[in-house]
């Protein structure tokens, strides 16, 4: 059955976590994004609503909903966004009946077939004729499928206007095609449109490049899929609590055939070595902590050199607390699971995302500040626990 649609109480939504920055990532990965909408159910039931957020490519997309919506709208926004592109094909009804796992393999491989066919209802429709073979009129029409129906449907769900007053900050990563540089525009430091948004999620060839200023931007997943670095190397240190929301398992087991090997290649590829990030940071802001006791120590005639004016600027004694939640897929999901935008499966990933926040929310000591001794504290606890 579909996931129960909740609003916050006024009550729960007016407890906030002891944190001075609450920061939600998110991960691109195509169709298993519907992951992210529960995730967010679950962090609302719980009156935790982030002041930031970043995301790239279908995590650009959900973060441009939730930032750009009121927060007692947020999870119908997100609902409707996901209901309407995983619509049943010739108006065939979703029936959420109880299938075994070579049929739903089956089911999901025709399903994710049709959609590179014939495209997903109000995301993304194939360019007739193709371009592969008829000259484009032009580099941003480069594309298997025109986004015009995705670009209509965020000017219905998300309101700019809100996000650029600066209600919640809102972070997108892109590709500059010409450059290779990847970038961040972000409404703290300039207005965002739709088309920030887009250029976002512009995995070629499948999806467009979208030009800005005069310069044409692809998806930021072509360089890094996880915007967690912009978050954590923000120069405006705070003691932060942050969901990083990973929609592809870095970890897996030895493939076993062709399309296993096609699946784990995509996962390592896009899983975008969180953990690694995870790790270096701690050490990071272990030194920034160490450098800030020390200086506090130091006496004044030592604190006016400009070796050591140097070292404060590096110094900080915040405290992060990063709590990851990755989509771990089922055994039926193959190297398909990115565009296969099925109602069935949507649900499937949403009702993960929630149960696994859910969990994940349960545990007290997450909500709570670290201890100075603790610079750095990362907790993964949405796995469901072995039998």
């Amino acid at each position: 059955m579909p996931p129960k649609r909740t609003t916050p109480s006024p009550a729960a939504a007016s407890i906030r976590p002891p944190f001075d920055r609450i920061a939600l990532v998110l991960q691109g990965g195509g169709a298993l994004g519907s992951y992210q909408g529960g995730v967010y159910q679950a962090l609302a039931e719980a009156g935790i609503h982030p002041d930031w957020v970043a995301g790239i490519s279908i995590g650009a997309i959900n973060a441009a909903i939730i930032a750009g919506n009121d927060p007692a709208d947020r999870v119908a926004r997100l609902r409707q966004f996901w209901e309407r592109v995983s619509e049943p094909p010739l108006g065939v009804p979703y029936l959420p009946v109880a299938i075994d796992d070579f049929s739903h393999l089956w089911i999901n491989r025709m399903r994710a077939f049709g959609i590179l066919s014939f495209g997903a209802p109000d995301f993304f429709r194939p360019r007739w004729p193709p371009v592969i073979s008829t000259p484009a009129s032009g580099f941003g029409r480069l594309s298997f499928y025109d986004v015009t129906p995705v670009r209509n449907l965020l000017g219905e769900l998300v309101d700019f206007d809100r996000i650029n007053r600066g209600a919640t900050r809102l972070s997108v990563g892109a590709t500059n095609v010409r450059t290779g540089n990847f970038l961040y525009f972000d409404s703290e430091t300039a207005p965002l449109s739709v088309d920030h948004v887009l250029a976002s999620g512009a995995l070629p060839p499948g999806f467009p490049a979208v030009q800005i200023d005069g310069e044409h931007y692809w998806d930021g997943g072509v360089v890094s899929n996880t915007p967690l670095d912009w978050i954590l190397d923000s120069p405006d240190r705070k003691d932060s609590l942050i969901f990083q929301v990973d929609l592809w398992n870095a970890r897996g087991e030895i493939p076993r055939d062709m399309m296993e090997v096609d699946l784990r290649q995509k996962e390592i590829r896009f899983s975008s070595r969180t953990r690694l990030a995870s790790d270096h940071f701690r050490k990071s802001q272990t030194l920034r902590r160490a450098m800030h006791a020390l200086l506090e120590r130091l006496p004044p005639e030592i604190r006016q050199l400009p070796e050591t004016e140097l070292l404060a600027a590096e110094a900080d004694e915040s405290s992060y607390t990063i709590a990851q939640l990755i989509y771990r897929a089922r055994n039926y999901e193959g190297s398909s699971k990115d565009y296969e935008f099925s109602r069935r499966t949507m649900e499937e990933h949403w009702a993960a995302g929630l149960a696994d926040t859910r969990r994940t929310l349960a545990h007290p000591e997450l909500l709570q500040p670290a201890t100075r001794e603790e610079a750095v504290r990362v907790f993964d606890l949405g796995k469901p626990a072995q039998p």
